[in-house]
């Protein structure tokens, strides 16, 4: 098992993070909150979680433990797989994500693609002590996001990253464009987690 990956951030996209150690390119799987928290790095720590299959040997990476104890809960609710879970921590923090669960706001949970009524109240019934149990509640939201000029890049990055969590290309760009319209000045990151909402 790895428990982390410590080395040089080589190559970083809203949805993956290339982290070179002891001479091997490492490709994690990353939600919006680590790509925020490591973008402009050059060495980079990230916790580990190994999802082997059959036809895939997939590693996620977490900017902290709690992120990645948090997914490790996420995907232990029945309905809820590894890339459903990762765009949950894409759409919200943790801090956000544990308040949604601890005061039963399942409509807010449910603002997230892909997930419905029943496993918005499943995840709530599942997971509501655990989270005060392991600590994960206590997390505290970081600041607030950085500004970056709007250009084609903003936009190829969000439709990109949305096109890698699943979503086709034309209609993320099409809501990556209305979002770019009414907020010039968002990052990347931001308006992904505002597409993330409104991509049908």
């Amino acid at each position: 098992m790895i428990e982390y990956i410590k080395g040089e951030l080589t190559d970083l996209t809203p949805a993956m993070a290339t982290v070179e150690a002891a001479g091997v390119g490492y490709g994690l799987n990353i939600s919006l909150n680590t790509f925020s928290a490591i973008q402009g790095k050059k060495e980079v720590k990230l916790y580990v979680y190994e999802a082997i299959r059959e036809d895939a040997h997939l590693l996620y990476g977490f900017v902290n433990r709690k992120e990645r104890e948090m997914f490790l809960l996420l995907i232990t609710v029945n309905g809820v797989g590894a890339n459903t879970a990762r765009m949950m921590l894409s759409g919200m923090s943790v801090a956000e994500l544990c308040n949604a669960i601890s005061t039963g706001n399942a409509r807010l949970i449910q603002s997230i693609k892909g997930i419905g009524k029943m496993t918005a109240q499943r995840i709530i019934v599942d997971l509501r002590d655990k989270i005060v149990a392991l600590g994960i509640a206590d997390e505290i939201p970081a600041g607030g996001s950085t500004t970056a000029p709007v250009n084609t890049e903003v936009r190829d990055e969000a439709v990109s990253a949305l096109t890698m969590l699943g979503f086709a290309p034309a209609p993320s760009q099409k809501v990556v464009i209305q979002i770019l319209q009414e907020q010039p000045d968002a990052p990347v990151e931001t308006v992904v987690k505002l597409a993330l909402k409104q991509i049908k």
